[in-house]
Formats: C-alpha cells, sequence, structure tokens
C-alpha cells in the first residue's frame, strides 16, 4: 500500500537541485508490534547521549587516527542513527490495526500454507507480515504483503491459485492451502 510519492533532496557535488522521488510504504503492524517498536525506538533515543558521552571521551585519548575506541564509538553512533531513522520512518507510515481474526483468508498477520505450480507436494508455510512484524524469533520464513508473492497472496481464499511475477519475469502459480491468524 503505498500513501504516494514523496520528494526529497539528493545531498552531494555534483547533485545540487537535484530531487530523488520516492513511494512511500504504508506497513501493517498490530498494535502489539507498533508498541514493541515504538519501545525500541525510544530506548535508541535515549542511549543517545550515551554514546555520544564515550565518543567524547575516547576523543579525549589522543591521536585519533589509532584510536580504536573512538571508531568503534562512532561506528556504533552510526549504526544506532541509522536504525533510528529506520523505526521512524516505519512507524511514521505505519497503519495499526488488530492481527486477522478469520481463517481461509491470506491477510496481513496470517500464516499461510501454499504450494507453487501445481506441486502439491512442494508446499511452505510463511507469516505474510513486515520484517519487523515477523522478528520475534520465530522459526517462521516472513513475506511481506508488498512483495510480488505476498501481494499475490492477499485476499485469497483457501483453495484458490494466484499468479506472481518473479524477480527474473517468469510467472510462478500459487495456491493457498490454509491461512489462520498468527498466534504469539
Amino acid at each position: 500500500m503505498n500513501t504516494g510519492p514523496t520528494a526529497s533532496v539528493v545531498e552531494g557535488p555534483g547533485y545540487e537541485g537535484v530531487i530523488e522521488m520516492t513511494e512511500t510504504q504504508v506497513t501493517w503492524l498490530t498494535q502489539d508490534s507498533h508498541d514493541r517498536l515504538k519501545s525500541e525506538l525510544d530506548q535508541l533515543i535515549a542511549n543517545r547521549p550515551v554514546i555520544a558521552a564515550e565518543i567524547n571521551e575516547r576523543r579525549e585519548e589522543g591521536d585519533l587516527k589509532e584510536n580504536g575506541g573512538y571508531h568503534a564509538a562512532r561506528e556504533e553512533q552510526g549504526q544506532q542513527e541509522a536504525r533510528i531513522r529506520q523505526l521512524q520512518e516505519l512507524l511514521n507510515n505505519a497503519k495499526v490495526g488488530e492481527a486477522p481474526t478469520q481463517s481461509g483468508v491470506a491477510l496481513p498477520g496470517s500464516v499461510v500454507k501454499v504450494y507453487y505450480d501445481g506441486d502439491e507436494s512442494d508446499t511452505e508455510t510463511f507469516l505474510i507480515a513486515t520484517r519487523e512484524e515477523g522478528a520475534r524469533g520465530d522459526k517462521l520464513e516472513v513475506y511481506s504483503p508488498s512483495s510480488p508473492l505476498g501481494a499475490a497472496l492477499l485476499e485469497a481464499k483457501v483453495g484458490e491459485t494466484r499468479e506472481y511475477t518473479l524477480p527474473n519475469g517468469n510467472t510462478m502459480k500459487v495456491t493457498l492451502l490454509s491461512a489462520e491468524p498468527y498466534r504469539d
């Protein structure tokens, strides 16, 4: 699901005046997942002063070229800031809803079992959700509702066969065998 195009200015030498157009993806999240991700974001933001203090402490140790502690702290800061931006974008574009309650229809938050191209012995079971939604240590594969496979299966009923395009341009048929609400 898109909210439509957004524009951002691209910075750097040779990019003066360049505007990048991107599609903003709406992400479906349960209230529980939204709360969990918001808590992670709050913890990361609260940790900013700790990392900044460590960088300052390491900076005072002297020569920055050979200061491994300084570079490690800067690397940690970069990773943390990237995760903060990722969570902010995800939460800003999230649609919070309840997990599906009905069985038999593939919806975001459903665990589905499918088979491919008429080979009923080749089945796969996975969760239709975002990677963030499915990041709970489960052994289930996670397919985004906006992925080609996830989008093809959305709102499919048990027994229904859908077709989707693979990255190489070929098409694949997939049949929904079961769809159950995901349970923690």
